[in-house]
């Protein structure tokens, strides 16, 4: 398995629910279901953005050669240099204080200041009960027996879940897999402490680290945020400590678990010694759609029961044992302008029935936000050579007016592996054909679509365990993932693997299953 992935590796070859391609005839086609050629029209500022990131943490990159010399002559010295040192230092005591205090202030400062390693121990994915499977013919049994869609609907609730990129094995909740379903607020309840608690549980026995030694608790969670808080059920079910720093992130969307693990990030840098746990997930139970507006019903079709649970830490006694290192976050927010705000929307529909509503204009607004994200990340990650030629390209058509090419940097060259938030197989296709990807790079992406549905904000973390799986992680590798969200936003995180992950030693999702896949899906056929 190793051997095969290294092979394909070498070859050069969310929004959620909008995704799917299938939505009102009436509107272009083009516009509606592709991402703008996003790499084609980079705005300088966003460039910038990105070197000032970089250049704001040169400063420890650049002491390390000076370290590196001062090592270097130190290890040089004999014992008589060092005797005519100590006879220097006895005749010129004030100047040698003062050059002792000198240098112990500048070490202290530098300890202090300087940005503390971020570790990821491990993490785990909510597998659900097999009893809990939602193939297609039941989705649209319990549909029916709803009695409420019109059979319009019903037919295009069928071709939705046909062009999707789900399988026949992805899960919902109990309460609405019953017949009648059950929607009410003990159900939801139960299905987020089953999600929550399932893969905390196995983290926690994945990691061996006790409840009391947590010191930092985040938890996002966008459609359902009862009180108490999800945060506080943790709390209360595991006993945390009294001190803990807990948060409840809602109504952020499918990028929440990325800015769950920046806010982490932030707060391990001023928590010394501490582990940060962060558990993504969406809760499904109350959040079905029982009406006929199209734009709502999309969310039905595409959405499933999932979650993550991610152990977080800053001690650097842990770095030995830990998987991934988080080498940066990028996070981008298109919320000050109007269209992005409102293009994926909760609201009520003309008969009261709440839902989210999802903007014809998604893609573009999704693609827009794509762009500002990878061009600020691209200077953190792309080789100089790459860079270089990024730059000089964009200068010439932007400054000098210069009718050339654009340059496309090559993200493959940063990455060893793409973890691309599986909201559905339309946006997926569009981010293959921009970036240049291959089937390989996309297969994580597609196959955790397929298998699991869009879980939303844990999508990620079952992207990275299918790599896992495949015995694909090597010691060194970088790992992107990017995700986008409501509001409008798209972030990013970058790993690197600090050792090879042995998938016959692993437990996750996958483990008991990965030789089924890749399976074949089907390219999109456009809608005319």
């Amino acid at each position: 398995m190793a051997n095969d992935s290294r092979h394909n590796r070498n070859q050069m070859n969310g929004p959620t629910p909008v995704s799917v391609q299938v939505t009102d005839r009436d509107h272009d086609h083009d516009r509606r279901n592709n991402l703008p050629n996003f790499l084609l029209s980079v705005r300088l500022k966003y460039v910038k953005l990105g070197y000032h990131y970089l250049i704001s943490n040169a400063m420890y990159i650049l002491l390390l050669p000076l370290l590196a010399a001062a090592s270097a002559n130190l290890s040089s010295l004999t014992f008589h240099d060092l005797r005519l040192l100590w006879d220097h230092l006895r005749f010129h005591f004030v100047s040698a204080t003062l050059c002792t205090a000198l240098l112990i202030f500048l070490a202290t400062v530098y300890f202090t200041t300087r940005p503390r390693r971020v570790f990821l121990l491990d993490f785990a994915c909510y597998k659900p009960d097999p009893s809990q499977k939602c193939p297609r013919e039941i989705f649209m049994d319990r549909s029916r027996n709803v009695g409420i869609f019109t059979e319009d609907n019903l037919a295009f609730q069928q071709k939705i879940l046909e062009r999707s990129g789900l399988g026949q094995d992805t899960y919902f909740p109990e309460a609405l897999l019953r017949v009648p379903p059950n929607p009410c607020m003990a159900e939801a309840r139960k299905e987020a402490e089953t999600v929550m608690f399932g893969a905390i549980d196995e983290l926690l026995e994945k990691t061996g680290v006790k409840p009391k030694d947590i010191g930092i608790l985040v938890v996002n969670c966008s459609l359902f945020n009862p009180t108490p808080s999800l945060s506080a059920m943790i709390v209360n079910k595991y006993k945390l400590r009294g001190n803990i720093l807990s948060y409840n992130l809602g109504g952020m969307g499918c990028s929440a678990g990325l800015i769950s693990i920046d806010l982490a990030k932030q707060l391990l840098q001023v928590q010394p010694n501490s582990y940060a746990l962060v558990v993504s997930m969406e809760n499904i139970t109350l959040n079905w759609y029982f009406g006929n507006e199209r734009s709502m019903l999309l969310s039905n079709c595409i959405f499933r029961m999932g979650g993550a649970a991610i152990l977080l830490s800053n001690r650097s006694s842990d770095r030995r044992r830990s998987k991934y290192q988080l080498i940066h976050t990028v996070r981008t927010h298109k919320g000050a302008d109007d269209n992005a705000y409102g293009c994926v929307f909760q609201r009520e529909d003309d008969n009261g029935q709440i839902g989210v509503s999802l903007s014809k204009n998604l893609m573009a607004i999704a693609g827009e936000a794509l762009k500002t994200n990878i061009t600020t990340l691209g200077p953190l990650v792309l080789p100089m050579s790459e860079q270089l030629l990024f730059f000089v390209t964009l200068v010439a058509r932007k400054a000098l007016k210069m009718k050339i090419k654009p340059y496309i940097p090559d993200f493959k060259l940063a990455f060893e592996h793409f973890c691309i938030h599986a909201g559905g197989r339309a946006v997926l296709d569009e981010i293959e054909k921009n970036l240049e990807l291959s089937d390989w790079h996309m297969e994580p992406s597609r196959m955790t679509l397929n298998r699991f549905g869009n879980t939303s904000s844990s999508s990620l973390w079952y992207e990275l365990a299918y790599s896992e799986a495949k015995g694909r992680i090597k010691k060194g590798d970088r790992t992107w993932q990017i995700a986008f969200g409501s509001g409008f936003k798209c972030n990013s995180a970058v790993w690197k693997a600090l050792r090879t992950v042995d998938p016959t030693k692993e437990k996750n999702p996958w483990i008991d299953e990965i030789h089924q896949f890749p399976v074949h899906v089907p390219k999109i056929t456009p809608v005319s």
